[in-house]
Order: C-alpha cells, then structure tokens, then sequence
C-alpha cells in the first residue's frame, strides 16, 4: 500500500512539473529534461507513468477536468455557477489547471489533439445543466449540449483574455459578468433570483474544501482535490 501511494504521488509530482512547463512554455517548446528537472525525478520514474511528452499533456488535460469538484448545493444551477468560479480562482495558482489551460487553447501546435479535453469539460457541463433541468431549474426551451458547448467556448475565450490583460487576476470577475448576461435567458426566474454570483465565491469554496482535507486524512476518507 505504501509503494502504490509513493507511486501516486509521484505521478502527481510529475503532472505538475509538466503542466508547468507546458504553462510557461507551451507544447512544442516544452521538453521531457526540463519537466525531470522541474519534478525532481529519474527518467526512469517519468517513463514509468508516461510513455511520451504527448500523454504528459494529455493527462494534464484530462486531469484539469477529474480535479473540479464542488459541495453539492440545493439547487444545482449553484454547483454549475460554483464550478465555474472554482476553476477561475484556480487558475491563478494551480499549476494543473494553468497547464491545461494553455494547452487546451494554444494555437499553432498540430501535435497534440485537444478536441477530448473540450469533449470532456462539455459533458461535465452538460452532466450539471441536465440535473439542474431534471428539478426545473432551467427553461424547457433550452438545449442543453449546446449551452454546455457555449459556456465551454465562451470560458475559454474569457481566461485568454484574462491571461492576456492580467495574467488570470480578473478571470473571476470576467465570468460572474458572462453569468450575469446568460443565466437569464437559461434558469427559472425563481432560481435565477437565488443564485450567488460573487466573483470571491471561488475562493471562498477552495478554502473551505481544503479545511476539510486533513479531517478526512485522519479517519483514512479519500478526498479529491488539486
């Protein structure tokens, strides 16, 4: 159990070294020597986990996706809000989420296919707004794949420009203003009325789910966060 928990974080050391990398100096400049250096291990060790720079980026990809969870909520439109907000506030400092980012929306590179990374955020979108749909949150009219593919389209335009103006700063209050325009014409007005858009909501349920992190280590609960 201790080798398998060793390997865990290994892989995980590994992960955020290369998302990093990826960050800072995107696809195609990237190498597997500095990501050894970043992360401290052997080659050995890296090659283990990950047969190529290629599945590096992949997994950094789709762990961005695994690493988004938020409390549940009594109104599910709220966890929808609240996992957008999640992700804008990590985007500031977690190097996963940075990683993924610039690599889910670099141009120029056509070695790596990032169509599964878009495909997998729309279904978590979608998995939220169909629940939300199932209590009568949203209006009948709406098709629910396409909204997920507008909010998975219009976040990652929202955090370019964000990285753009203010290296991610702003990211939080550039989507409570991209909520405050689309929510309307998606919730039920009496759910529209009660959902919580603060742009430091973000903040506030990342601490809160990391207060909860050494309680559960404690009494042997797995908990997974970033």
């Amino acid at each position: 159990m201790a080798q398998q928990d060793r390997a865990i974080r290994t892989r995980r050391v590994i992960l955020e070294a290369a998302a990093s990398v990826f960050d800072e100096q995107g696809y195609d400049r990237a190498t597997i020597a500095e990501v050894l250096e970043r992360a401290g291990v052997t080659k050995g060790a890296l090659y283990f986990h990950f047969a190529s720079k290629e599945q590096l980026a992949l997994a950094v990809l789709e762990e961005q996706v695994v690493d988004i969870a938020v409390e549940p909520q009594k109104i599910k439109l709220q966890e929808f809000v609240d996992a957008g907000q999640v992700l804008a506030y990590r985007l500031r400092r977690d190097p996963i989420q940075r990683g993924a980012a610039r690599l889910a929306v670099e141009q120029g590179s056509n070695h790596l296919d990032r169509k599964q990374s878009m495909i997998s955020w729309t279904r978590f979108v979608e998995g939220l707004l169909n629940e939300a749909r199932e209590r009568g949150e949203i209006l009948e009219s709406i098709v629910v794949r396409d909204t997920a593919e507008l909010f998975v389209g219009a976040f990652a335009g929202l955090q370019m420009m964000s990285h753009a103006m203010t290296n991610q700063a702003d990211l939080s209050h550039r989507l409570t203003v991209f909520f405050e325009h689309t929510l309307p014409s998606i919730a039920v007005p009496a759910v529209l009325a009660k959902l919580n858009l603060d742009p430091e909501r973000g903040e506030k349920l990342e601490a809160a789910l990391r207060q909860k992190v050494p309680a559960a280590a404690e009494v042997g609960e797995s908990v997974a966060v970033s």
